[in-house]
């Protein structure tokens, strides 16, 4: 009978290295199609980072650059530091432009966002079905509509021989009838409440949305309790939709602090600087007076208050989602 054989030494490394080898070029082979796969990624990504880069972040690059000069748009820039920022605080007529666009962060954001609330707990307990969208429908079209388009028709109702006033005589109000957006005092409360038709529908949809994805059981349990309808409001709905009501705090502040299509159509900052914003002043310096380099300052400062204002809002709803 033969003897078994041993195996060598080298037939043991030979052995040994075959499973080595082959996991290799496995990993070979599965970094290179990783590695495809992420050029092909970035390919199909390129474009859109080239039209980001080229439409927003050089010309907020050039904004930043531009408001440390004097410039005219035109001739040689004179290096001036931080005088373009001082002037924006130094001058009432600028400082009061972002005075102005907090006020209307009050009518575009918080007054929407409120009545949003309300009217979508209604249309939820209330009018479900067909009724229900068609009264969301009805709510969004002002959403729809180019803001100009908006301006414009807000502009003949709220005219002295508009809609509004004859309606206020037809109910015998006339004493309070007034050219709405040419009054020094009701300009800008005119223009919010263009703003609160507006953002309403949008508002509305979005916390409809979050309102149909809470469990009827927590109402329920509720009713059995004995609350009613503020105690579910406050206790239920309000907690519950927190992050969408950040999302329509984040979209309808940065529309009341970047306003301008509205504004400009309907008062153009007028009468007087009643109703000028940000946007309007920025529009005016680079444009009109030719004064570039202030108009970028005010354009850098109106940026960073955005930032600031937002960054909050993000963080608590971030935090009240968790």
């Amino acid at each position: 009978m033969p003897a078994p054989t041993r195996p060598t030494v080298t037939s043991t490394l030979k052995s040994n290295k075959r499973p080595a080898v082959s996991v290799f070029s496995r990993w070979i082979s599965l970094s290179k199609v990783v590695r495809r796969e992420n050029i092909i990624g970035w390919l199909f990504v390129a474009p859109a980072l080239l039209m980001y880069a080229f439409f927003v972040l050089v010309p907020l690059l050039l904004t930043i650059v531009y408001s440390f000069y004097r410039w005219n748009g035109v001739g040689p820039m004179a290096w001036v530091g931080l005088k373009n920022y001082v002037t924006v605080f130094e001058v009432p007529d600028l400082l009061g432009t972002i005075v102005n666009a907090f006020w209307l962060v009050i009518w575009f954001s918080f007054i929407p966002v409120t009545l949003g609330l309300v009217v979508a707990s209604v249309i939820h307990r209330v009018a479900t079905g067909r009724l229900g969208e068609v009264s969301r429908t009805v709510l969004f079209l002002p959403q729809v509509i180019p803001l100009v388009a908006a301006g414009i028709i807000w502009g003949w109702l709220l005219a002295l021989p508009g809609l509004v006033n004859q309606i206020l005589k037809a109910v015998g109000l006339s004493e309070i009838t007034r050219a709405w957006l040419g009054d020094f005092d009701w300009a800008l409360p005119s223009v919010g409440v263009i703003g609160v038709w507006v953002l309403l529908g949008f508002c509305t949809v979005l916390l409809s949305t979050g309102m149909a994805k809470v469990d009827a059981a927590l109402y329920e349990s509720a009713r059995i309790d004995g609350a009613g309808w503020f105690q579910e409001f406050i206790g239920i709905t309000v907690p519950l939709l927190r992050h969408e009501i950040g999302v329509c705090l984040t979209v309808t502040v940065i529309a009341a602090l970047a306003a301008f299509d509205i504004v400009y159509v309907s008062t153009a900052g007028g009468p007087g600087n009643s109703t000028a914003v940000p946007g309007i002043q920025i529009y005016i310096l680079a444009f009109t007076q030719r004064a570039v380099g202030l108009a970028s300052a005010l354009a850098v400062l109106l940026m960073v208050l955005v930032v600031v204002v937002i960054i909050p809002v993000q963080r608590l709803s971030r935090e009240s989602a968790e």
